[in-house]
């Protein structure tokens, strides 16, 4: 896949293993070195980089805290490395790598019976793979041995480049379908006349069709070599093992005799506005406007990273405060791409229906563009400056994200980047980040919408390279973090670890505190309102209460709230619907108890404004204008209706997109008052916090924020009994738009408690949720007609009414070879059944996947939420994983001949068909 732009608007063989306790270095003697082969390098803040002599380089990045490892390999190549008629090659090449080798035939087979959460992404600069998988050294051994043999002797064969070219081909018609990509893609390609940056990674359609196999088989030996490569692995691994395996299959292979050629073309500065015009069908009015800036390494871009702030943070930023506060447009937005070369920063407007182009166009400009006569204040600075580090530090506690992250840096020109920005983020001054404003974002300098002209430009400074190396010659970076504990993430440690306890009127609280990389902790609530009678009728009232909820409380602003928010190094986020109010809460240990409080304050005594409301109104109401003509919305709006028998006002009724419209724009902001008063309260509510934080200190917290607070509405949950739904084909138009969906829904009468549960789960997984599932294998695989196909299953965990969805995306000319593709694999499997092979491996994959997302804080809190909520504990899991493990082949087979059955399907297509039959 290719990765999209960042937006914070929101980083020779081993003789023996004994040679894994090789002597230790005398400057860092508490790390291991394999053997004399590989060299120790440098060590910054708890990453140690190590390197063979072919050239490779090793990152390890040890953290035992969460029983999982992700292993990352990042190569320095990119989009920018193509040649003339060779766009698009870099990220071809990332799909056929996955076609596996003589010694790894099925690589994505071998992922799924492992459980691996894998896949690659191609970028500027940058190509990278990486696998995050439950801890062990069988799972880590092998993909560091697969890694090394993909390195050298991947197929990258005609027949599979063939298969693989229809994927790339939806994938770009995915694209296609979203003029916000569209327009990204060709406004950039505007600011860059000459460097590679102007074309984007996907590539161009001719290219792609028309790459010759012998050349994207030269780029591969060319750039897929160990002198051009870094490997990183991050979480938990012993890591003189790590090292012996890097030895044991690396340092074999050899160093390449080719020279990498030295890239030196640069863009001017740019003379003059330029402009750009995109006209689809669908969606809503865009603005951007884009300007060059320093490369990613250069000691201005922290400057920019914190103007991008300034200008697109929400409500805080500039923009939003000139055109979303009044009312040119439903919503802004700003980011900036840190790359190798000087790269560019995208400021944009996304307007709501009937608002003013040219009226936005020239607020927008003119805000961008105003820093000389409105210097950017210290407040805005400081503000700025503390959201981007607690970003920074959010995402250096989590070592599979660094693991990840390291990429970027890695391909700007060197790893230890990632932490000198954020020391240049600390130090930057004012004047510093008034000088950059001034020096690049100015007229002469911008490309938009269109073009005018100008007498006297000024212009921006010279594009300028960064010398790396001399740079980082003395760079120390900051003291290693303390190392967490090692926690076993099994249910039966999950259910002793965790503190259960009540708080009247009726919060349930479950409390797993353990350490974690830098103090992280994640806690979800979640408060239940209503009954069927007395949520009837509300609309969209709800969810404009739960998107109010932040925008101030009786005693504090909407700005005072974000930026205690920010003082906390608190990410919260409010969501309600018809019977539900759920809090996400994301910080560190010394800042819960202080979160949990603000969060209370906000939930018992919201400021609610209006012209907040007027404000979430346009967005919604421009997010709804965006998905009229989108297939996949136009699908689910059309199987959600088909046979839902509730009347209009009933919770369960399913709208229509004009339905939903007139529910927005009735909302009045009395109403979301009532609401407030009569539905939320803590009589029936539930709590989960997973990570670092004093649980006795949490616990007084909730008391204070949420204790004696009664709800004044009767709660009980609406019922969701299982309706026959008659079977059905449904053809729907989507004009204009090159990429076609397809869904397919069966109503299952099971819910999570049913014996059958965990046979009907893998057999699932087998047809179509697992990485080398049958839908998988056939349509994306084999035919390669969808970049993605898959299957799943709404669980009720109350009535027996579940619900299997199937889905694919794919060109609109391929719609018969899809849905017939389909339909055999279906019926091939229902005759046939699975095989033993399909049946072990599926098995051990969906233990796996299991096993993994225990390991993650946030999921498991929200899951203990859940299982407050219906009065179980982490022993319903085991159990399941028990069932799962004693399953034969034959109840996995009958299982699905029992329940899956396609003359009850109700198969849905929405695109642009054009001639075809329905």
């Amino acid at each position: 896949m290719m990765t999209p732009i960042r937006s914070k608007n929101a980083f020779a063989s081993v003789l023996s293993l004994a040679l894994a306790t090789a002597l230790m270095s005398p400057a860092l003697a508490k790390g291991p070195v394999a053997s004399t082969t590989l060299s120790q390098v440098t060590a910054v803040e708890g990453i140690r980089e190590y390197r063979l002599p072919n050239g490779l380089q090793v990152l390890l990045i040890p953290d035992d805290s969460k029983p999982t490892t992700t292993v990352n390999v990042t190569y320095r190549v990119g989009s920018r490395h193509e040649s003339y008629g060779e766009t698009g090659m870099a990220h071809l090449l990332e799909h056929m790598l996955f076609k596996g080798s003589p010694r790894h035939p099925q690589v994505w087979g071998d992922f799924n019976k492992r459980g691996f959460s894998a896949n690659g992404s191609t970028s500027y600069d940058r190509t990278n793979y990486y696998a995050s998988f439950a801890a062990n050294d069988e799972n880590l051994r092998w993909y560091l041995e697969w890694q090394a043999d993909a390195m050298v002797n991947s197929f990258i064969a005609r027949k599979d480049l063939d298969s693989e070219m229809t994927v790339v081909r939806n994938e770009m018609e995915m694209g296609e379908n979203s003029p916000s990509r569209v327009l990204l893609e060709k406004t950039v390609a505007s600011m860059y006349q000459w460097h590679n940056y102007g074309k984007s990674t996907i590539g161009a359609r001719a290219d792609v069709e028309g790459v010759d196999i012998s050349h994207l088989q030269a780029f591969y030996r060319k750039h897929y070599q160990p002198d051009n490569a870094t490997l990183i692995v991050s979480g938990k691994f012993d890591q003189a093992k790590v090292l012996a395996w890097v030895q044991q299959y690396f340092a074999v292979i050899p160093k390449p005799k080719r020279v990498l050629p030295s890239l030196y073309t640069l863009d001017p500065v740019q003379d003059g506005e330029r402009a750009v015009t995109l006209r689809r069908v669908g969606g809503v009015p865009l603005l951007y406007a884009g300007y060059h800036v320093v490369p990613g390494a250069h000691p201005d871009f922290a400057a920019v990273e914190l103007l991008e702030v300034i200008m697109g943070d929400n409500p805080s930023g500039r923009l939003h405060k000139r055109l979303t506060d009044q009312q040119l447009a439903a919503s802004v937005f700003s980011f900036s791409q840190a790359l190798a070369d000087p790269g560019f920063m995208i400021m944009g407007a996304q307007l709501a229906p009937g608002q003013d182009i040219e009226a936005s166009r020239k607020a927008l400009l003119d805000v961008v563009e105003s820093v000389g006569r409105e210097p950017i204040t210290q407040e805005e600075l400081d503000r700025a400056r503390t959201k981007w580090l607690n970003d920074w530090d959010m995402g250096f506690a989590d070592s599979q994200h660094v693991g990840v992250a390291l990429s970027s840096a890695v391909a700007q020109g060197d790893w230890r980047l990632m932490f000198l920005s954020r020391d240049r983020v600390k130090a930057v001054k004012l004047a510093d980040v008034q000088r950059v404003a001034q020096q690049y974002l100015v007229q002469s300098n911008r490309t938009v919408g269109e073009y005018l002209p100008t007498a006297t430009p000024v212009r921006a400074p010279t594009p300028q390279r960064v010398d790396v190396v001399a740079m980082l010659k003395e760079f120390k970076g900051q003291d290693a973090g303390v190392q967490a504990e090692t926690f076993v993430a099994s249910p039966a440690n999950i259910n002793a670890r965790t503190q259960r306890l009540t708080i009247e009127p009726g919060l349930k609280v479950a409390l797993l505190p353990k350490t974690t990389r830098g103090q992280a902790v994640r806690a979800t609530l979640t408060l239940r309102m209503g009954d069927e009678k007395s949520l009837a009728n509300w609309g969209e009232v709800p969810s404009a209460l739960g998107e109010l909820l932040d925008k101030g409380s009786s005693t504090l602003s909407r700005q005072q709230v974000q930026d205690r928010m920010d003082a906390l190094q608190a990410e919260v986020s409010f969501q309600a619907d018809d019977g539900t109010l759920s809090v996400g809460i994301s910080t560190k240990r010394e800042n819960l108890p202080a979160a949990i409080e603000l969060v209370g304050d906000l939930l018992r005594h919201p400021s609610l404004p209006a012209d907040a409301l007027e404000e979430i109104r346009r967005q919604a109401l421009t997010g709804l204008e965006g998905q009229r003509k989108e297939p996949q919305a136009v699908l689910n709006e059309a199987l959600s209706r088909h046979g839902n028998p509730y009347p209009r006002g009933d919770v369960r009724h399913a709208r229509t997109f004009d339905e939903i419209e007139s529910d927005w724009r009735a909302v009045k902001i009395e109403q979301v008052r009532e609401f407030h008063t009569k539905f939320v309260g803590a009589s029936q509510a539930q709590f989960a916090a997973v990570g670092d934080f004093d649980a006795k200190a949490v616990t007084l917290a909730l008391q204070r924020a949420l204790g004696g607070w009664n709800s004044q509405q009767a709660i009980a949950r609406v019922p969701s009994p299982l309706i026959p739904v008659p079977p059905a084909r449904l053809v729907l138009p989507t004009p204009d738009k090159q990429n076609a969906a397809m869904q397919v829904l069966q109503d299952l009468p099971l819910n999570d408690l049913h014996p059958d549960y965990p046979a009907f789960m893998l057999a699932n997984h087998l047809l179509g949720s697992g990485g080398d599932s049958r839908f998988w294998n056939r349509i994306r695989e084999k035919e390669g007609l969808s970049y993605s196909v898959y299957s799943a299953v709404q669980w009720n965990s109350i009535e027996p009414n579940s619900q299997w969805i199937a889905a694919a995306i794919f060109a609109p000319q391929n719609r018969d070879k899809v849905e017939a593709a389909f339909r055999e694999e279906v019926a091939k499997v229902l005759a046939q059944g699975f095989t033993q092979a399909e049946f072990e491996a599926g098995k051990r994959g969906l233990l796996n996947f299991r096993q993994l997302s225990r390991a993650q804080d946030a999921r498991l809190a929200a899951a203990w939420v859940s299982n407050l909520y219906l009065d179980r504990t982490f022993e319903v899991s085991a159990k399941v994983d028990a069932a799962l493990e004693a399953l034969t082949l034959d109840q996995v087979n009958q299982a699905l001949r029992r329940y899956l059955k396609p003359d009850q399907f109700v198969f849905g297509l929405a695109g642009d068909f054009k001639d075809k039959a329905p």
